[in-house]
């Protein structure tokens, strides 16, 4: 018996839900979620904003682990970047 009233409540609730017209800008909202893209944009740059900032951060610190070498390989940088060893500056 409880769980007829609770089928009867979210058939209610639903029936509430879906029920009148939509207003337009929530029509137009929902039509444009619903078309999938069709194309995609791929924009080609100069640099590569992922190696411009592995460079920088490296010229600012030690990196813990060399989580970005492969990714500066497959770029074709050479690191040049990395800072110094403690032991040169003293």
């Amino acid at each position: 018996m409880h769980d007829s009233s609770e089928q009867d409540l979210e058939r209610q609730l639903s029936e509430m839900l879906t029920e009148g017209e939509m207003q337009d800008k929530d029509r137009e909202k929902e039509q444009r979620r619903l078309v999938s893209p069709k194309y995609e944009i791929r924009i080609q740059t100069q640099l590569d904003p992922i190696v411009e900032e592995t460079l920088k951060f490296r010229s600012m610190a030690k990196e813990v682990d060399g989580r970005y070498d492969k990714y500066m390989k497959q770029a074709g940088h050479k690191d040049q970047a990395k800072p110094k060893d403690d032991k040169d500056n003293v």
